[in-house]
Parts: C-alpha cells; structure tokens; sequence
C-alpha cells in the first residue's frame, strides 16, 4: 500500500502531463492563427452644399439626399468611427449614418490631416472609419494613408466620390475609388 501511495502522483503526472501539454499547444496555436484584422477606411467629399455666400454653409436637398444614400450604403458596413472636419456640410454629410449607427461624429479641424491620419492609422484592427472631408482634403488623406487618389483635388462638381483604403497589419494599404449616389 505505501509503494502505491508513491507511485500514484507520478502516475497521474505521467498520464495528464501529454493533455496538457496538448491543451497548451492548441491554445498558443489559436492565439498565433489569429492575426489582427485590417482597419477599413470610407473617404467621402461632403455632399453637395448650399451656394449662400457663407463660409460654413449647409447641404442642399441633393446633398441631404446624398447623405441619406451614403447612409443606406455604409449602413450595414459595421462602421465603428466617424470623423468630420469642423464644417457644418461635413457632419450634415454624416449626420444620417450617424442616426443610424448610433456613433458620434468626431471633429477634427481640415487643416489637421495630420492628425486625422494618426488617430485613423491608431484604430483596433477591425475597425471601420468613414471619415467627410473636402476637395481639397480627400486626395491628400487618402495619400496619406499609403493610397494614391490619382489626383490632387476632386473636380468641384465631384461629390459622388467615395475611396475605400484598407490598411491590413504589416501590409502595404490598397485603395479603391467607388462612386456612390446619383450624379
């Protein structure tokens, strides 16, 4: 009896060690198997704005009409950030994908793209930002980003512009240029 109480610990130890050095194994595979998902970045160029003389006009009923599309559109599109610069057409151009994600629009003043693309280049994998800049903005971020717009500023009727950046980890970023809404 003695010689099995000595015996004992060992044996369980020689036939749960393999188990968890099994379990352990899977579970260091698992966490290597999963690597951090890409941040999805949507640009768009307000949608179109009033032509009052004012500095920070409004949309029009075709830019109201635009920002309800671009809400149908990225509606369902598991978008987790929303950025405007200070401008009231650029939070009316989210204002409906806001209503319907129940997100807050950030606001970060146009000329600050640099802090843009830091707080854009800093969200969680998996992340997916829409952010409404300017003619004279989009290009450029998208650049930024390590996209190329193929251009410097988005003609003054273009409103219908919209680039999808992808920034995948340790990987080289893509873009697209997508058209959304009525022209």
């Amino acid at each position: 009896m003695l010689l099995w109480r000595r015996l004992l610990p060992g044996l369980v130890l020689l036939v749960l060690a393999p188990l968890i050095f099994s379990l352990a194994a899977l579970q260091d595979r698992g966490a290597a198997a999963a690597p951090r998902a890409a941040v999805h970045v949507f640009l768009v160029r307000h949608a179109e704005k009033e032509r009052d003389g004012t500095r920070d006009p409004g949309l029009t009923d075709a830019g109201r009409k635009r920002a309800e599309e671009l809400a149908r559109v990225l509606g369902s599109a598991g978008v987790t950030q929303l950025y405007a610069s200070e401008f009231r057409r650029t939070r009316d151009t989210l204002a409906p994908l806001a209503a319907a994600t129940e997100l807050e629009v950030e606001t970060i003043p146009a000329l600050n793209g640099d802090r843009l693309t830091g707080a854009l280049r800093e969200l969680e994998g998996g992340s997916v930002a829409v952010v409404a800049g300017h003619s004279n903005t989009v290009p450029g971020l998208v650049r930024s980003l390590g996209g190329d717009p193929g251009l410097d500023e988005l003609p003054e009727d273009a409103y219908d512009r919209m680039f999808l950046v992808t920034l995948p980890p340790g990987g080289k970023p893509k873009a697209l240029e997508l058209r959304y809404g009525a022209e």
